[in-house]
């Protein structure tokens, strides 16, 4: 029988709150990044938009141009691919190919549909991806949470909801744009399985090569122009929305739980309208206003809350 002493409680405790105390703070690091992730990630399509080739062959070239940096990075950050567990490698995997499908759907249904309903669609992630995480921790969401949600839908409907529109016409870009967004959930899960036991560096140097392999055929089968005359846009769109933006992403998974990544990710529009204000004089309301302050309302309310907040 052993007597507890109390240093040995106060060591204890000295431990407790230095983990504590670290904890918080990747709490907070990792929501700053999430900020600058969705503000990366609000640039791609502006940067889609600029590039000289199709919007495949710009998803490809976002990937080739990233991948070779990614590997670079995380070698001279001593996390090299090969210290990955194999037993993940099909987890980065099945991460990788939802990712190449989510690009593909992405770039494809926004040709075959309105901004507005795009900008809807693609955004399903956000509410499936914490829904998966209810279901994980096998737990209903608090009255906190469940507000902080509600809040959120109603941002995003009043963000696009002027100019939604279901017809004919849109219906198959509707369904690939829905599609992106499961595939993107399916990504996130997967991503967040693997978290637990690979950096961050390693695991988007992987998905990205794997994303690779099915986005150069279809590039390559359905767009005229691969080769880009103008690098530029190109290269920032793979610096920017996959090194940075996907990079921290995937940061952020590992601390935050997938309430606040998925809630976080809504930033995107609010992002992306002020982008096309300053880029292209498109004219915000009072009711863009008020659908950008219900988001940041409901990611404040989820960032009240420590246990809603910590993954």
């Amino acid at each position: 029988m052993t007597a507890s002493s109390p240093d040995g409680r106060d060591a204890t405790a000295s431990v407790a709150s230095t983990a504590g105390h670290i904890g918080a703070r990747h709490v907070r690091l990792a929501l700053a990044g999430l900020v600058l992730a969705n503000l990366c990630l609000a640039c791609g399509p502006w940067l889609v938009r600029l590039a000289d080739v199709g919007p495949l062959s710009s998803a490809f070239w976002r990937l080739a141009i990233a991948a070779p940096a990614l590997l670079l990075v995380a070698r001279a950050a001593g996390r090299p691919v090969s210290a990955t567990p194999r037993a993940l490698w099909p987890v980065l995997a099945v991460a990788g190919l939802a990712f190449a499908a989510d690009l593909a759907a992405w770039h494809i249904g926004i040709l075959h549909t309105r901004l507005a309903n795009a900008t809807l669609f693609a955004n399903c992630a956000s509410f499936f991806f914490p829904l998966y995480g209810f279901v994980a921790a096998r737990a209903w969401p608090g009255r906190g949470q469940m507000v902080a949600l509600a809040l959120a839908a109603l941002g995003v409907g009043l963000l696009v909801g002027r100019s939604f529109e279901l017809s004919q016409q849109n219906v198959l870009g509707d369904l690939l744009r829905l599609a992106a967004g499961l595939f993107y959930t399916v990504y996130l899960v997967a991503m967040e399985r693997a978290r637990g036991r690979v950096a961050p560096l390693p695991a988007l140097a992987l998905f990205t090569i794997v994303a690779l392999v099915p986005l150069l055929p279809f590039a390559l089968a359905l767009e005229p122009i691969f080769w880009p005359r103008d690098w530029t846009p190109l290269v920032l769109l793979a610096l920017g929305s996959q090194v940075i933006g996907q990079g921290l992403v995937i940061y952020a998974i590992g601390h935050l739980s997938p309430l606040v990544v998925g809630l976080g990710l809504l930033s995107q529009p609010v992002l992306a309208a002020a982008i096309g204000w300053l880029a292209y004089g498109e004219r915000l309301t009072a009711i863009d206003g008020i659908g950008a302050a219900a988001i940041a309302v409901a990611l404040i309310l989820v960032r009240r809350s420590p246990r809603a907040t910590a993954a």
